[in-house]
Protein backbone atom coordinates (compact mmCIF):
# COMPACT_ATOMS: atom_id res chain seq x y z
CA UNK A 1 0.00 0.00 0.00
CA UNK A 2 1.06 3.60 -1.02
CA UNK A 3 0.83 5.91 0.83
CA UNK A 4 0.90 10.04 -0.08
CA UNK A 5 1.90 12.64 2.85
CA UNK A 6 0.42 15.83 1.62
CA UNK A 7 2.14 19.06 3.30
CA UNK A 8 2.53 22.85 2.68
CA UNK A 9 5.99 22.19 4.44
CA UNK A 10 4.51 23.50 8.22
CA UNK A 11 3.32 20.01 9.40
CA UNK A 12 3.69 15.88 8.13
CA UNK A 13 7.57 15.28 8.22
CA UNK A 14 7.86 13.24 11.42
CA UNK A 15 5.07 11.37 10.74
CA UNK A 16 6.30 10.56 6.98
CA UNK A 17 9.46 9.49 8.65
CA UNK A 18 8.07 7.29 11.12
CA UNK A 19 5.20 5.87 8.08
CA UNK A 20 8.26 5.16 5.74
CA UNK A 21 9.22 2.83 7.71
CA UNK A 22 6.55 0.93 7.77
CA UNK A 23 4.57 1.23 4.53
CA UNK A 24 6.35 2.78 0.90
CA UNK A 25 5.09 6.65 1.39
CA UNK A 26 5.52 9.71 -1.13
CA UNK A 27 6.45 12.91 0.56
CA UNK A 28 4.12 15.44 -1.37
CA UNK A 29 5.15 19.17 -0.72
CA UNK A 30 2.57 21.34 -2.31
CA UNK A 31 2.56 25.69 -2.11
CA UNK A 32 1.61 26.90 1.35
CA UNK A 33 -1.38 29.51 0.37
CA UNK A 34 -3.03 31.93 2.86
CA UNK A 35 -6.69 30.64 3.79
CA UNK A 36 -7.29 34.25 2.88
CA UNK A 37 -6.66 33.80 -0.26
CA UNK A 38 -9.71 31.50 -2.40
CA UNK A 39 -8.34 29.08 -4.89
CA UNK A 40 -11.32 29.12 -7.74
CA UNK A 41 -11.19 25.52 -10.33
CA UNK A 42 -7.89 24.34 -8.17
CA UNK A 43 -6.71 20.91 -9.36
CA UNK A 44 -3.83 18.61 -7.95
CA UNK A 45 -1.61 17.13 -10.14
CA UNK A 46 0.39 14.48 -7.46
CA UNK A 47 0.90 11.23 -7.59
CA UNK A 48 -1.47 8.34 -7.38
CA UNK A 49 -1.48 6.98 -3.99
CA UNK A 50 -3.60 4.06 -2.17
CA UNK A 51 -4.12 6.32 0.55
CA UNK A 52 -3.66 10.25 1.63
CA UNK A 53 -2.71 11.75 4.68
CA UNK A 54 -2.97 15.46 4.61
CA UNK A 55 -1.46 17.90 6.54
CA UNK A 56 -2.36 20.94 4.59
CA UNK A 57 -3.84 24.31 6.08
CA UNK A 58 -6.06 25.82 2.84
CA UNK A 59 -9.20 23.90 2.53
CA UNK A 60 -9.82 24.19 -1.24
CA UNK A 61 -6.53 22.30 -1.45
CA UNK A 62 -8.30 19.58 0.54
CA UNK A 63 -11.37 19.88 -1.61
CA UNK A 64 -9.08 19.13 -4.34
CA UNK A 65 -7.83 16.19 -2.75
CA UNK A 66 -11.00 14.46 -1.95
CA UNK A 67 -12.60 15.07 -5.40
CA UNK A 68 -9.38 12.59 -6.35
CA UNK A 69 -11.96 9.91 -4.20
CA UNK A 70 -8.96 8.07 -2.43
CA UNK A 71 -9.52 7.18 1.08
CA UNK A 72 -7.56 10.10 2.91
CA UNK A 73 -7.06 11.09 6.56
CA UNK A 74 -6.91 14.37 7.63
CA UNK A 75 -4.51 15.49 9.95
CA UNK A 76 -5.66 19.32 10.10
CA UNK A 77 -9.53 19.26 9.68
CA UNK A 78 -11.34 22.34 9.66
CA UNK A 79 -14.29 21.48 11.70
CA UNK A 80 -17.73 19.25 11.11
CA UNK A 81 -19.20 21.70 8.78
CA UNK A 82 -16.20 21.80 6.57
CA UNK A 83 -15.94 17.59 6.93
CA UNK A 84 -19.36 16.77 6.02
CA UNK A 85 -18.90 19.00 2.83
CA UNK A 86 -15.94 17.21 1.85
CA UNK A 87 -17.77 13.34 2.31
CA UNK A 88 -20.09 14.75 0.25
CA UNK A 89 -17.82 14.30 -2.53
CA UNK A 90 -15.99 11.82 -1.05
CA UNK A 91 -16.91 9.45 1.97
CA UNK A 92 -14.19 7.80 2.03
CA UNK A 93 -12.70 11.07 4.05
CA UNK A 94 -11.86 10.69 7.71
CA UNK A 95 -11.00 13.21 10.61
CA UNK A 96 -10.25 11.95 14.44
CA UNK A 97 -9.83 14.09 16.98
CA UNK A 98 -6.07 13.37 17.15
CA UNK A 99 -4.00 11.32 14.96
CA UNK A 100 -3.21 8.80 18.08
CA UNK A 101 -7.03 8.19 18.31
CA UNK A 102 -7.57 6.55 14.68
CA UNK A 103 -8.29 2.30 14.96
CA UNK A 104 -8.66 0.11 12.76
CA UNK A 105 -12.62 -0.28 12.57
CA UNK A 106 -13.39 2.54 9.67
CA UNK A 107 -14.58 -0.01 7.15
CA UNK A 108 -12.20 1.38 4.94
CA UNK A 109 -9.58 -0.94 4.07
CA UNK A 110 -6.88 0.81 3.24
CA UNK A 111 -7.38 3.25 6.82
CA UNK A 112 -8.01 0.11 8.81
CA UNK A 113 -4.30 -1.24 7.13
CA UNK A 114 -2.50 1.65 8.38
CA UNK A 115 -4.96 1.68 11.54
CA UNK A 116 -3.06 -1.40 12.58
CA UNK A 117 0.59 0.16 12.77
CA UNK A 118 -0.06 3.69 13.46
CA UNK A 119 -3.19 5.35 15.55
CA UNK A 120 -4.30 4.53 19.42
CA UNK A 121 -1.46 3.37 20.98
CA UNK A 122 -0.89 0.11 22.15
CA UNK A 123 1.60 -0.89 24.77
CA UNK A 124 3.28 -4.27 25.67
CA UNK A 125 4.02 -3.60 29.51
CA UNK A 126 6.06 -5.70 31.97
CA UNK A 127 5.68 -5.13 36.00
CA UNK A 128 7.36 -6.03 38.71
CA UNK A 129 6.40 -4.92 42.25
CA UNK A 130 4.80 -1.93 41.23
CA UNK A 131 7.57 -0.93 38.59
CA UNK A 132 7.81 -0.82 35.12
CA UNK A 133 10.50 -3.21 34.18
CA UNK A 134 9.94 -2.98 30.19
CA UNK A 135 7.95 -0.92 28.00
CA UNK A 136 7.37 -2.02 24.12
CA UNK A 137 5.57 0.27 21.54
CA UNK A 138 3.12 -2.42 19.64
CA UNK A 139 1.08 0.49 18.20
CA UNK A 140 2.59 4.24 17.90
CA UNK A 141 0.96 7.83 17.24
CA UNK A 142 2.19 8.60 13.50
CA UNK A 143 4.31 11.26 14.89
CA UNK A 144 5.91 8.94 17.37
CA UNK A 145 5.57 10.72 20.48
CA UNK A 146 4.11 7.25 21.88
CA UNK A 147 7.99 6.20 21.78
CA UNK A 148 8.70 7.98 24.46
CA UNK A 149 6.97 5.37 27.20
CA UNK A 150 10.26 3.10 25.81
CA UNK A 151 13.04 5.20 27.03
CA UNK A 152 11.20 7.53 29.93
CA UNK A 153 9.30 4.78 32.05
CA UNK A 154 11.03 1.50 32.70
CA UNK A 155 12.41 1.29 35.96
CA UNK A 156 10.22 3.43 37.38
CA UNK A 157 7.78 3.08 40.03
CA UNK A 158 3.93 3.29 39.12
CA UNK A 159 2.87 6.56 40.34
CA UNK A 160 -0.12 9.22 39.43
CA UNK A 161 3.20 10.91 39.51
CA UNK A 162 5.00 9.05 36.92
CA UNK A 163 1.46 9.16 34.76
CA UNK A 164 1.87 13.02 34.57
CA UNK A 165 5.12 13.04 33.70
CA UNK A 166 4.70 10.48 30.93
CA UNK A 167 1.65 12.72 29.55
CA UNK A 168 3.88 15.50 29.63
CA UNK A 169 6.80 14.16 27.94
CA UNK A 170 4.45 12.83 25.30
CA UNK A 171 2.68 16.29 24.75
CA UNK A 172 5.93 17.84 24.37
CA UNK A 173 6.72 15.21 21.42
CA UNK A 174 3.11 15.52 19.95
CA UNK A 175 3.14 17.61 16.79
CA UNK A 176 -0.13 18.29 17.27
CA UNK A 177 -1.00 21.92 15.20
CA UNK A 178 -2.33 24.69 16.74
CA UNK A 179 -4.82 25.15 13.82
CA UNK A 180 -8.19 24.93 14.16
CA UNK A 181 -9.95 22.26 14.79
CA UNK A 182 -7.47 19.63 14.86
CA UNK A 183 -5.43 18.05 17.44
CA UNK A 184 -5.42 18.29 21.13
CA UNK A 185 -2.28 17.98 22.60
CA UNK A 186 -3.77 17.37 25.95
CA UNK A 187 -6.30 14.99 24.44
CA UNK A 188 -3.00 12.94 23.20
CA UNK A 189 -1.94 13.05 26.69
CA UNK A 190 -4.81 11.52 28.14
CA UNK A 191 -5.00 8.77 25.24
CA UNK A 192 -1.73 7.71 25.96
CA UNK A 193 -2.36 7.39 29.37
CA UNK A 194 -5.58 5.53 28.94
CA UNK A 195 -3.41 3.20 26.58
CA UNK A 196 -0.05 2.88 29.31
CA UNK A 197 -2.82 1.62 31.84
CA UNK A 198 -4.72 -0.68 30.07
CA UNK A 199 -0.94 -2.50 29.24
CA UNK A 200 -0.13 -2.00 32.99
CA UNK A 201 -2.84 -3.96 34.06
CA UNK A 202 -2.82 -6.55 31.77
CA UNK A 203 0.88 -7.27 33.65
CA UNK A 204 -0.23 -6.67 36.65
CA UNK A 205 -3.40 -5.13 39.19
CA UNK A 206 -2.90 -1.41 40.46
CA UNK A 207 -4.02 -1.93 44.16
CA UNK A 208 -2.32 1.87 45.34
CA UNK A 209 -5.39 3.17 46.24
CA UNK A 210 -3.72 7.30 44.98
CA UNK A 211 -3.09 5.75 41.28
CA UNK A 212 -6.43 4.39 41.22
CA UNK A 213 -8.14 7.40 42.16
CA UNK A 214 -6.45 9.27 39.93
CA UNK A 215 -6.28 6.35 36.87
CA UNK A 216 -10.21 7.55 37.87
CA UNK A 217 -9.84 10.68 37.14
CA UNK A 218 -8.29 10.34 34.10
CA UNK A 219 -10.65 8.29 32.65
CA UNK A 220 -13.61 11.09 33.70
CA UNK A 221 -11.26 13.82 31.92
CA UNK A 222 -11.22 11.93 28.43
CA UNK A 223 -15.23 11.59 29.28
CA UNK A 224 -16.19 14.83 29.64
CA UNK A 225 -13.58 15.64 26.99
CA UNK A 226 -15.59 13.04 24.11
CA UNK A 227 -19.09 14.18 25.66
CA UNK A 228 -18.22 17.85 24.69
CA UNK A 229 -17.24 16.54 21.13
CA UNK A 230 -20.56 15.20 21.05
CA UNK A 231 -21.61 17.15 18.25
CA UNK A 232 -18.82 16.38 16.35
CA UNK A 233 -20.05 12.47 15.95
CA UNK A 234 -19.40 12.46 12.03
CA UNK A 235 -15.70 12.96 12.64
CA UNK A 236 -15.58 9.47 13.89
CA UNK A 237 -14.84 10.99 17.03
CA UNK A 238 -14.21 7.53 19.26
Amino acid sequence: MLIGILSDGEYGDRAFENIRQVFPCKWILLEAIPRTVILDEYELDIPECDLYISYLRHPDQVLALAELGKPTLLGINFGLGFLKQVQKINPRVLAFPTMCSIEPTTGIPEIDEFARHFGRPIFEVTCHDHTITEVKVLRSSPCGSTHVAEAYLPQKKISPALLQEFAIHVCHECRAPRFGHTCDKEMSGLIHIRALIAGITQSSPINNEATANFIAQVENEYQERLKNKAGQKGTRWP
